[in-house]
């Protein structure tokens, strides 16, 4: 099972809302609270120049301030680790094949 859909059923999110993740803006079963979290995540791991006022204003109509800091914090937190992990080739699990793949990181002789 992917990662993130058991850590996505680990904090209560039904198989059901996990698919309509991909089309969240569409979702019958994701809370307007739960998509602006969705498109502020979508923003944030895409084009973040995206990032508009009218974004702003859409969280702030379900997070306060800080809320809004710390969610945008654990998504781009989030977002630099899967990426990360992606460069590394860890997404499939196993040990780092950083020297494998690129032999100028292995250790010199």
């Amino acid at each position: 099972m992917n990662g993130r859909v058991a850590l996505a059923k680990q904090q209560g999110l039904t198989e059901e809302q996990i698919a309509e993740l991909s089309d969240y803006q569409n979702s019958t079963l994701l809370t307007p609270r739960e998509k602006a979290a969705v498109r502020y995540a979508d923003v944030l791991a895409g084009d973040h120049t995206q990032a508009s006022q009218a974004l702003f204003d859409e969280l702030r109509q379900h997070f306060t301030e800080t809320e809004i800091v710390d969610l945008g914090f654990r998504i781009s937190s989030f977002v630099g680790y899967g990426r990360f992990i992606r460069v590394l080739g860890l997404e499939r699990g196993g040990v780092c094949p950083l020297s494998d793949a690129h032999p100028a990181a292995a250790p010199a002789d």
